[in-house]
């Protein structure tokens, strides 16, 4: 009888994958032995493999360039990131190596592009589209931009005062695009997106008011599906309804040339993960091409706001197993020396999978068992593989330490746990180390923060740790 952890993975899913094998005993990711990560710099620890950030990319580029090749479709495409999915430095560095454009949120966004300009790694050739709902400091950041210089920038409106906010602070003329307000898929506990203007009054909105604007001129339609690009009935009719709002537009708005698909692609969450890329891309891009030409328009420019897609599969989380809880004749818990909550928040606020394997001890025997973190809530575990209820690892052994690795972590996890902030139970937040590849594809690793300290923490909460540690 197989018994070994490493029989059950070959028997479950089609393994080695592209970025998942073994060497050994121990796993590799993209060739890297895990556990020379946790030898080098223990556990728990946060990782981001920087090179999968521009595979992403290059990937996607080459989809979208095929499909308007195989379809004749005479536009461009602009490949845009959405910073709200890590903003982390590094990772706009290794984004702009691939001559994308940004897409912000809020504020501090344009702070951040400012940064960046001055940097020289944006240029004023880069889109900006500002999305979002925009309060007055949102509002001065794209002005004093625009202002600047920067005329590839692109408010998108999100309701229909934002216009005259914006053309009360921008000297001279500019460019805008609409969200438009589309309707969710019917599991959701309301009918239409709350951002964005609705399908019926965009076209009168144009008429009334950005026809009317002596500087504002209509260039980009923003269509954006909250639960992303799939190849499902409810996307496609979406499609449909924004098409049908673009050509309308088009019609009666020449300076309209650009459609903004958002929505973000899929990534992997399994070891049994599938997704057909290639044909969601071709499909769209014929899609549009032939509602265009039934209505006798030129297509639009095409852009996307790859977010989790850009960054997710580039991150990744080992933690040690401390110690093995039975709780009753079925239940055995796994508790790991971090918590779920503060550094998977996905995983516990929207029980998003992520990619999970035993890191080491791929020849041992396994077992079922429950993942629970380190702090006193009774939130704070892991059972998202939602297909068993409960996750098969290794079997615990006292004497034989036992590490675990969650993959594709690289979008928001950060940013919603609060990195470098308060944490729940007062758990610090990792060590977060990069790893990259020299220009002979050699591997070099760097620590970009150490483990979080006390210090930190207690003065963030306004306590004296000077006078503490005295």
């Amino acid at each position: 009888m197989k018994l070994k952890y490493r029989d059950l993975i070959d028997q479950t899913y089609y393994f080695p994958q592209d970025e998942f094998d073994t060497k050994g005993s121990n796993l590799t990711f993209h060739g890297i032995e895990v556990m020379d990560l946790v030898n080098k710099y223990g556990a728990p620890l946060k990782f981001t493999y920087l090179p999968k950030i521009s595979e992403n990319i290059q990937k996607a580029k080459n989809w979208f360039r095929e499909a308007m090749e195989k379809h004749d479709y005479e536009a461009t495409y602009n490949y845009c990131y959405c910073t709200k999915s890590s903003h982390f430095s590094f990772v706009l560095d290794e984004a702009l190596k691939n001559k994308i454009h940004i897409e912000t949120s809020s504020a501090y966004d344009i702070n951040i592009v400012e940064i960046l300009k001055k940097e020289g790694k944006l240029s004023n050739k880069s889109w900006i589209l500002c999305n979002g709902f925009k309060r007055d400091q949102y509002i001065d950041n794209i002005a004093r931009l625009v202002n600047g210089g920067h005329k590839k920038c692109i408010p998108i409106l999100d309701n229909a005062e934002e216009l005259d906010l914006l053309s009360e602070n921008i000297n001279g003329k500019f460019d805008i695009g609409i969200r438009i307000a589309s309707e969710e898929e019917p599991k959701f506990e309301f009918y239409t997106s709350r951002l964005g203007i609705g399908y019926r009054d965009i076209v009168p909105f144009y008429k009334s008011k950005v026809k009317e604007d002596p500087k504002a001129s209509l260039k980009m339609l923003h269509f954006f599906i909250n639960t992303g690009i799939r190849d499902t009935a409810y996307y496609w009719n979406e499609l449909h309804k924004c098409l049908k709002v673009y050509v309308n537009l088009k019609k009666i708005c020449p300076t309209l040339d650009s459609l903004n698909i958002g929505g973000g692609f899929p990534i992997k969450n399994s070891l049994a993960f599938e997704y057909d890329y290639a044909y969601i891309i071709d499909e769209i891009i014929n899609q549009i091409k032939v509602v265009c030409q039934d209505a006798g328009v030129e297509v639009p420019n095409i852009f996307t706001e790859f977010g989790s897609f850009t960054v997710g599969e580039s991150g990744g989380a080992v933690y040690e197993v401390l110690h093995q809880k039975q709780q009753n004749d079925r239940e055995k818990w796994n508790m790991i020396n971090s918590s779920f909550i503060t550094t998977l928040p996905d995983s516990w606020a929207i029980n998003k999978r992520f990619v999970l394997l035993s890191v080491n001890r791929w020849d041992d025997e396994y077992e079922r068992v429950l993942l629970g973190g380190l702090t006193c809530d009774s939130d704070d575990y892991y059972n998202s593989e939602q297909n068993l209820n409960a996750i098969y690892l290794p079997k615990f052994k006292k004497d034989k330490p036992l590490y675990i690795g969650f993959f594709n972590t690289g979008a928001y996890q950060e940013s919603i746990g609060g990195f470098g902030g308060i944490q729940h139970c007062l758990i610090p937040t990792p060590k977060h180390i990069l790893i990259n590849r020299d220009e002979n594809g050699i591997i070099f690793t760097k620590v970009f923060a150490e483990q979080q300290s006390h210090d930190n923490m207690l003065r963030t909460l306004g306590y004296n740790v000077d006078e503490e540690n005295k």
